[in-house]
C-alpha cells in the first residue's frame, strides 16, 4: 500500500465502488453506473472522478479521445485506511476505547457475538505462537 492514501468524501465513494466492482471503466460508464442511484448531473460525477484523479485515489489511461479510470488503491486498503484514521482521530488511537463504546451502544446478536469471541481467540492464539 502507498505511503499516503487521501480521505474521499460519500458521494467520491460511490464513484469507488463502482471502479472497484469494475475496471477500467470510462466517465460515460461511470454516469450511467451512478445516474439511477442518485440526481447528480453528468458534470457533478465528472467533478467527482476529476478530484479522485487529484487526490491520487484513481488513475486513467487514454484511448483514443477516450479516457479510462481505474482505482489506485483496493477497497480492502482503503477500508483499512479509513478505520486507522477514525481510531486514531477520534479515540487517540485507543481500539479498547473504541470496542467498549462500541458494544456498550450496540445490540449484538448472539451469532455476532461468537464471531467476536471467535476473532479474539484465534488473535489470542496467534499472540501465543509469536
Amino acid at each position: 500500500m502507498a505511503n499516503k492514501i487521501s480521505k474521499i468524501s460519500e458521494s467520491e465513494w460511490e464513484v469507488m465502488k463502482l471502479l472497484w466492482k469494475s475496471n477500467p471503466l470510462s466517465s460515460e460508464d461511470i454516469i450511467h453506473g451512478l445516474s439511477p442511484k442518485h440526481s447528480w448531473s453528468a458534470q457533478t460525477i465528472k467533478t467527482f472522478i476529476t478530484r479522485l484523479s487529484n487526490k491520487g485515489v484513481i488513475s486513467y489511461k487514454k484511448e483514443g479521445r477516450l479516457y479510462y479510470y481505474f482505482p489506485l488503491f483496493s477497497k480492502e486498503e482503503y477500508i483499512k485506511y479509513e478505520n486507522n484514521s477514525f481510531l486514531k482521530r477520534v479515540y487517540d488511537g485507543a481500539l479498547d476505547m473504541l470496542l467498549t463504546n462500541f458494544l456498550a451502544e450496540k445490540e449484538l446478536s448472539v451469532e455476532e457475538l461468537e464471531q467476536l469471541e471467535n476473532i479474539l481467540k484465534d488473535k489470542k492464539q496467534n499472540k501465543s505462537s509469536d
